[in-house]
């Protein structure tokens, strides 16, 4: 197998920079790909305050913080990842937008340069139809906050080819992950059986089956699971898991996969969760509390 030494990275938000900095801790000389240079300033901010977290807990040493910064480069211009081995984009649940970014770097990649989505809802097939690449094309699903969440899902499509499928898995456990094969189906493993569930959560309170606290520490506590789904969605973006939901439900034609009326509302309300100050659960508050949302 062509070993991989150069990693690209299309989009620096936060889960393309925290993929540029799990690449760059693990040796590889990485460049990121994004439209201004406040975006990457920003990203490089964010990633040197994650790496020296690491280094005042103990985990990484201050010497290999600052050889990964090191290693870390940022662009405007889309050519420059013609060089890479292997190109992992990061950038909104677009296809149109995700597409034209593939168009261009296709006919400027070499012949063993590696394509990956880390689309979440998205089929890989979809992407891999608009280069001439189909059998070096695949899926690379990473989690937030990428530098702690240790898995990873490897997407092949019906023309991956065996070789294109072994070297992204092999690339993903060089950086520390654990990854997991899945077949190219909107929504992959984890997202295929999360999806409904927060959408269930949410229908939950239309119905008013129970208070939004009492949802999630009866998850908490009666399911093991680290946070209540009304917490995760405000972690993950009810903005997001509504394009998200909206993505499935094209594919599935399911009603599981359908964006309630309340989620809908909410995003239209500028309730999108942490990122906006707001969602289920009011940031400004310490601890956070339960909006109104007029139910």
């Amino acid at each position: 197998m062509t070993e991989i030494k150069r990693v690209g990275v299309l989009g620096c938000g936060l889960m393309g920079s925290g993929i540029a900095q799990v690449a760059a801790t693990a040796g590889y000389d990485t460049i990121v790909r994004d439209v201004s240079q406040e975006i990457w300033d920003r990203a490089r901010a964010g990633i040197e305050k994650s790496l020296t977290k690491f280094v005042e807990k103990g985990k990484l040493a201050a010497a290999n913080r600052d050889a990964a910064l090191k290693r870390l480069t940022f662009t405007t211009a889309t050519a420059d990842l013609q060089g890479c081995d292997i190109v992992v984009e990061a950038v909104t649940e677009d296809l149109e937008l995700k597409n034209a970014l593939w168009k261009e770097l296709d006919g400027r990649s070499g012949p063993m340069t590696i394509f990956a989505s880390n689309t979440s809802s998205l089929t890989i097939a979809a992407m891999a139809a608009a280069t001439r690449r189909g059998d070096r094309f695949v899926g690379l699903h990473f989690f937030n906050p990428v530098p702690l969440m240790p898995l990873v899902e490897v997407v092949r499509t019906v023309t991956t080819s065996e070789e294109t499928f072994r070297r992204a898995f092999a690339f993903a456990q060089s950086l520390g992950k654990e990854p997991v094969a899945a077949q190219d189906n909107s929504g992959f493993i984890v997202n295929l059986l999360l999806v409904p569930y927060l959408l269930d959560a949410i229908r939950a309170v239309e119905h008013g089956v129970a208070s939004v606290p009492d949802i999630d520490k009866a998850m908490q506590l009666g399911c093991g699971y680290p946070m209540g789904p009304l917490t995760l969605l405000d972690f993950v973006g009810l903005d997001t898991t509504y394009k998200i939901a909206e993505i499935m439900f094209t594919e599935y034609r399911e009603q599981r996969y359908a964006p309630p009326p309340l989620l809908k509302r909410m995003v239209l309300a500028g309730l999108t969760g942490r990122k906006s100050g707001k969602g289920f659960y009011d940031y400004s508050a310490d601890p956070p509390k339960v909006v109104d949302l007029g139910i």
